[in-house]
């Protein structure tokens, strides 16, 4: 029996995905939550798993967060099962609150997600992130105000994990998801505007839209990609200048350019046990170095940086 044409928005994810992957992803493992962004990505998955020859599963995550949730999670696994992809687990997850509820919602997810993936080899965990979530953390990340790395948003791949519909509307997953014929689930959490990224969703970026003209969040997203460029480089210069021992030589830091020094700060006091270091940790830091007049250490979550002889030290909070 002859395939039905896919539609215009259905082809679309598809394409996105083929496109991402690339020889080293052997095995293609699904995230998702009903929702019509991870719905289409799963459809889309099946397709190309099937053209290429390779292994494609599904996961759906139950972050036990709202009464009825275990209903949800095994409505989104029939509803995957219905695409084509037997093999369809579901994860009974327990959210931490570290971070904010958002946070610690999204680490126990990533969580499940990479242990259901471990394997020989492991497979590649597939997001349904679109342009619009794109946008959204660009806005999140510019009020935080931490920089041209929160500036960059997600990236497409992390480690294991694939986010392929990055340079997609939201409008199209829906689309896919009308053309399939299916009914994807509305997670109430995305209406809720106790949450900063709904509030961003819902109010913020319709502001701009009518402010400033169609294009908005596209142009937010490709703001991202451009960020991420220049971040990688600066992380990767960060990571050849950091010599990774429990001094820096200040008069060696000094001479570097400041974009590149703060980032090397960053790096050598996560690498040495500081936790939760923020903008103005790493500033006290680098005032150290460049503006040196004998002023007491900087007291982080961790430990306490002093500058001694010419060199900065890392003393540790002592545990017990």
């Amino acid at each position: 029996m002859a395939r039905r044409a896919l539609g215009p928005a259905t082809l679309a994810v598809v394409q996105a995905v083929d496109a991402a992957l690339t020889p080293a992803d052997a095995r293609l493992l699904v995230a998702c939550s009903g929702g019509a962004d991870s719905l289409a990505l799963a459809a889309a998955a099946r397709h190309v798993a099937e053209r290429r020859g390779l292994p494609c599963a599904a996961v759906v995550v139950d972050h036990r967060l709202q009464d009825g949730s275990d209903a949800v999670a095994a409505r989104a696994a029939h509803a995957v099962r219905g695409l084509g992809l037997p093999d369809v687990a579901v994860v009974a997850v327990t959210v931490g609150t570290r971070g904010g509820p958002e946070a610690a919602a999204r680490d126990a997810r990533h969580a499940a997600l990479r242990s259901a993936a471990a394997g020989a080899p492991p497979a590649t965990v597939l997001l349904g992130h679109t342009r619009d979530d794109q946008a959204e953390s660009v806005l999140l990340g510019l009020a935080r105000g931490s920089g041209p790395r929160s500036l960059a948003g997600m990236a497409v791949r992390t480690g294991g994990l694939l986010r392929p519909l990055l340079d997609l509307p939201r409008t199209t997953t829906e689309q896919a998801c009308a053309e399939l014929g299916l009914v994807p689930w509305s997670d109430p959490h995305n209406v809720d505007s106790r949450f900063a990224r709904v509030r961003v969703r819902r109010q913020v970026l319709p502001v701009l839209e009518e402010a400033l003209g169609p294009g908005v969040g596209a142009a937010l997203a490709r703001t991202a990609r451009l960020a991420r460029d220049d971040a990688d480089l600066l992380d990767a210069l960060a990571a050849e200048a950091d010599p990774g021992t429990d001094t820096l030589d200040c008069a060696g830091l000094a001479v570097l350019p400041a974009a590149l020094r703060s980032r090397v700060l960053r790096r050598w006091l996560a690498g040495r046990g500081a936790e939760d270091v923020g903008a103005e940790h790493v500033q006290g830091v680098d005032a150290l170095v460049t503006a040196w007049h004998g002023q007491r250490g900087v007291d982080l979550r961790g430990g306490t940086v002093a500058r001694r002889e010419g060199r900065l030290l890392w003393q540790a909070v002592g545990r017990g």
